[in-house]
């Protein structure tokens, strides 16, 4: 039978094991909150890019 040590005096190799084996596991899931983009803000980014059959009708000038 183990002695009893606490917590605050095991050392860091110990104190490891014992945190990592009370964590969960995510399951695949990424804990980083997301936020959806705002519609009202600036975006620089092309609404609509120019596609190559839209250039083959003659219609773009």
């Amino acid at each position: 039978m183990k002695k009893f040590v606490p917590y605050e005096k095991l050392s860091k190799k110990e104190k490891k094991k014992i945190n990592s084996a009370k964590r969960r596991d995510w399951n695949g899931l990424n804990p980083v909150t997301r936020v959806a983009d705002c519609p009202k803000k600036y975006s620089r980014k092309e609404k609509h890019k120019s596609r190559p059959e839209n250039y083959q009708d003659g219609n773009f000038l």
